[in-house]
């Protein structure tokens, strides 16, 4: 993230038409934070690179940030609550055995219903996969469409071998995770050397803390129920280059 800018850095466009920024701050609070975690087969040689970089993400925490931990294999379980503390998720995740088929889109689907009862309002799902999906009872379509209307920033760290021949569902799961994070206002970052996972994840781990927020009113507000595109542009200061601004794409209008 880069700090230290102010809200003339920043233009808001709905629609492709200018709106005029009417609020804007810079926010470090806590968060209520989903771990969507590959636990299946496809994982094996992956899994201790994994668990390190769950140990680091955690270990850049805030106190008061909540928590829960979503495993997936064959199915989605829920393997760890906001009520428990990061040792006794750590411990849990420590037992763990990768095994069965990939049932992500499922993952994702149960992540965000859960974030929907989260204790504060910024929410977000840190998913950490090959991105392979061979046995989820929802489609990538409609886990696209659940996450670009929910107010939560999906965030992953795809983890993909460097061998060269791979299955379909591994080959696809780059493809697949950006276009789940990329409706929202987070992203995916690839990984294929393992090494930098653990570092990737503190990285994360402190942008989703640090954002800057823009609040305008809609020139033409509207009721008409349609999809609103939502656009961002930043100048970067002087001295900096280019900067990449990850936001949330747009809104569903109300409707009459």
């Amino acid at each position: 993230m880069v700090l230290g800018l102010e809200q003339p850095s920043f233009r808001i466009y709905e629609n492709d038409q200018e709106q005029q920024i009417r609020y804007f701050a810079v926010e470090d609070a806590p968060i209520s934070v989903g771990l969507v975690l590959d636990l299946s087969k496809s994982m094996s040689n992956k899994f201790v690179t994994e668990r390190a970089a769950v140990d680091t993400f955690f270990g850049n925490a805030n106190s008061r940030d909540e928590y829960f931990v979503v495993t997936f294999g064959d199915r989605p379980t829920v393997r760890a609550t906001a009520t428990q503390s990061i040792d006794e998720i750590q411990q849990g995740l420590a037992a763990e055995v990768p095994d069965g088929h990939t049932a992500l889109f499922d993952a994702v689907y149960l992540g965000m219903a859960k974030l929907r009862s989260a204790r504060y309002p910024r929410r977000v799902l840190l998913i950490i996969s090959d991105g392979g999906d061979n046995h989820s009872r929802y489609g990538l379509k409609e886990v696209k469409s659940l996450a670009q209307e929910a107010d939560v920033g999906i965030y992953a760290i795809g983890v993909f071998d460097s061998m060269l021949f791979r299955s379909f569902e591994e080959f696809m799961g780059k493809r697949w995770l950006r276009e789940i994070t990329d409706v929202t206002s987070g992203r995916t970052v690839s990984v294929d050397n393992f090494e930098k996972l653990p570092e990737i994840a503190a990285s994360l781990s402190r942008e989703m803390r640090s954002q800057y927020v823009l609040g305008y009113k809609p020139c033409h507000p509207g009721r008409d129920g349609k999809w609103r595109k939502i656009k961002v542009r930043v100048t970067p200061p002087k001295d900096s280059d280019r900067v990449q601004a990850y936001y949330k794409k747009g809104y569903l209008a109300p409707a009459r």
